[in-house]
């Protein structure tokens, strides 16, 4: 139940984080995915320098705010390494 669980977080903190930054990411359903668990990893990462116990793993009401603000990161730091590889005709 818990990777089942860490998926679906994971595709739902992708999904908003795709809402709110702005621009075109042409992404699949499996990228989104995949840009939810990074944010999540990234989000739980901060989540832990900020709490007493500093366990990076622990799900944390907070969980899904941090993944989605990880997800932004993580989008916002491939669209900036995207730029530099665009071909102009």
């Amino acid at each position: 139940m818990g990777i089942i669980a860490f998926l679906v977080i994971g595709l739902v903190a992708g999904l908003i984080a795709r809402a709110i930054m702005p621009g075109n990411q042409s992404m699949g359903l499996i990228a989104t995915t995949l840009l939810g668990i990074a944010g999540s990893f990234v989000g739980g990462f901060v989540g832990s320098l900020f709490s007493s116990d500093g366990r990076v793993f622990d799900l944390h009401p907070t969980g899904l705010l941090f993944s989605v603000l990880g997800a932004l990161a993580v989008l916002f730091l491939v669209g900036l390494a995207g730029r530099g590889r665009r071909v102009h005709v």
